[in-house]
């Protein structure tokens, strides 16, 4: 009965994962150069470019100004908008497809709680039929991240229109991962993870949340030493594959992306940064407002966790989360915005006009997606703006990208490839659409 019911389970995993799957095969590479005119131009960096035009070819963009243009293909986008691809960091896009009840379909953790060397690149699913949802509301790129444990393991970029992982691959393990150990109970609502290590540590069921947090801080500050005397070694006689993986931390090609919401944990990394002499970025940060000359002076980054979500204490202003991006704006700090999960990521556009209505204009509230997300994942000299030389990776909308009501891509082009746009939720609409005689 138990081998039925497996079997069962896994026809009917099947039958989810490729009920209406069309044949949306990744876009060839550009052979044509293209001209897209009359268009509002976004750029990315605050500019608007009213009747514009962009051009690009071999994937590159090679002009972006007001006026007309000419290319072997010419696009009329007259009275229509021109956006870069939004980037969504901080992401488990392409590692897990069925959340509840399907862990064949989860990849986005492995067991331990050191695990640098763990690399999300290789688990990207690139055939995901979460991917095209998201793509369709304009996000292009995006930042698979692993979970779990104290030190999570290695994330890349990638472009969200490839056959495999290796095509997907826009900048490989450019960061590590890190949750910091919190010292209040029930768990680190905040960022926590430090009891589980502090368990494995050897620490007793007596001990506080702060003693537990206080053993994982001493194992993590252990852990890095040693990694960074491994690194210092020119020939190890025997390699440490966990170690190899942290040395990008110490020479400067890694980032260090460090979970952590309350005042103290945010102290406590930036200390921890400076000790080794890394670079880092604070992902949460629910309090980084209140140490915004700290992360300012030390030029740390903060990738706000959504917008659209209550605060996390009762005596906090309600609307904190949807005022935190202008509050950082006017601090000068550096920050920029993911969702939650992967299905979720489809909103991240609305994620960002959410904070429009609470003090960004609409093109800070654009840049935190597109130029800012860029600059944290260290990707702005080729994405992240509409600017001759960069990739072209933009899409046309005929309404407001930011605007839930009025975004509607219609043309997606990932490093100058026409992109297709079709999903499982348009396959399914137009189904019942076509049944019920409903105009689509």
């Amino acid at each position: 009965m138990k081998k039925i019911f497996l079997s069962l389970g896994g026809l009917l995993l099947g039958t989810i994962l490729t009920y209406g799957q069309a044949n949306i095969s990744p876009a060839k590479a550009q052979t044509q150069s293209i001209a897209i005119v009359g268009a509002t131009i976004h750029v990315g960096n605050g500019q608007v470019i009213e009747n514009g035009y962009i051009t690009f070819a071999k994937g590159k963009i090679t002009g972006v100004g007001s006026g007309t243009a000419t290319a072997d293909v010419v696009i009329d986008a007259k009275g229509k908008q021109i956006y870069p691809g939004f980037i969504c960091p901080i992401t488990t896009l392409g590692l897990v497809e069925v959340e509840e009840g399907a862990r064949g379909t989860v990849d986005d953790a492995e067991t331990g709680e050191m695990n640098p060397n763990v690399r999300s690149l290789i688990a990207f699913n690139t055939d995901s039929k979460v991917i095209p949802t998201v793509r369709s509301n304009g996000v292009l790129l995006a930042q698979p991240t692993p979970s779990g444990g104290l030190i999570s393991g290695q994330s890349s970029v990638v472009q969200l229109d490839a056959w495999n992982w290796e095509d997907a691959a826009y900048k490989k393990d450019m960061a590590i991962h890190l949750t910091w150990p919190v010292s209040r109970g029930g768990g680190g609502r905040r960022g926590g993870g430090g009891g589980r290590l502090a368990a494995v540590a050897g620490a007793g069921a007596t001990e506080t949340p702060a003693e537990r947090a206080q053993r994982a801080l001493d194992e993590m500050d252990k852990y890095f030493a040693e990694a960074k005397a491994y690194s210092e070694i020119a020939k190890p006689e025997v390699i440490n594959l966990r170690f190899e993986a942290m040395k990008g931390l110490f020479n400067g090609t890694k980032k260090l992306f460090v979970n952590a919401d309350g005042v103290k944990e945010i102290q406590q990394a930036v200390a921890f940064a400076k000790k080794y002499s890394l670079d880092e970025v604070i992902v949460g940060g629910k309090e980084s407002y209140l140490v915004m000359p700290l992360l300012k002076d030390n030029n740390i980054p903060v990738i706000i966790k959504e917008t659209q979500a209550l605060p996390d204490k009762e005596e906090d202003d309600v609307y904190l989360p949807y005022s935190l991006p202008k509050i950082l704006q006017d601090g000068g700090v550096l920050y920029g915005l993911t969702g939650i999960g992967f299905w979720r990521q489809r909103n991240l556009p609305f994620e960002a006009g959410q904070a429009v209505g609470f003090g960004l204009t609409k093109e800070q509230a654009l840049s935190m997606i597109t130029m800012n997300n860029a600059k944290i994942l260290g990707i702005d000299k080729t994405t992240g703006t509409l600017e001759a030389g960069k990739d072209a990776n933009l899409f046309i909308s005929t309404g407001d990208a930011l605007d839930m009501i009025s975004l509607n891509v219609e043309t997606a082009f990932i490093q100058g490839r026409n992109i297709n746009l079709d999903n499982l939720h348009k396959q399914l609409y137009k189904k019942f659409s076509d049944k019920y005689g409903l105009k689509p």
